[in-house]
């Protein structure tokens, strides 16, 4: 049925969900996970003469973060007995990233957590797992 699932990471309790339902459905099915955490870029610009972070230091915060949260869902899949390729990447929007990876990888469904916000809440908080469902074709299992 679904051979690669990609699982999209921040390191949210949110995305703990998710990632103990798509690895426990990998497993089920003798599927392979990917993982992918998106980095934010750094704010070049009028806004990074005011950042008290030099660059580098703000690259290397975000890989050290990313890694760790890969690695919470490589141990998983480990635990688990699935096979699991990690990325981070560095990203202006996660869901684009996301959609991105996804066709670029195969992936045949996406697991992703989700709050359940609608109405104002979403247009205000916004949502990845929501634009991710809005762009991509790939079937999305979205987790609460």
């Amino acid at each position: 049925m679904y051979q690669r699932i990609l699982i999209p990471t921040d390191g949210s309790e949110l995305t703990g969900r998710a990632v103990t339902a798509g690895v426990g459905l990998a497993k089920a099915l003798g599927a392979e996970v990917h993982t992918l955490c998106v980095k934010e870029p750094f704010p070049y610009g009028a806004v990074a003469e005011m950042q008290p972070t030099p660059p580098q230091e703000f690259f290397d915060a975000q890989e050290r973060a990313a890694a760790r949260h890969v690695r919470a869902v490589i141990d998983a899949c480990d635990a688990a007995g699935v096979v699991c390729h990690a990325e981070t990447i560095e990203g202006l929007q996660p869901w684009e990233a996301i959609v991105e990876y996804a066709e670029k990888k195969g992936c045949d469904l996406l697991v992703m957590g989700s709050h359940g916000r609608s109405g104002f809440a979403t247009l205000f908080l916004g949502s990845e797992t929501q634009d991710v469902l809005k762009h991509t074709k790939v079937p999305v299992l979205v987790v609460r």
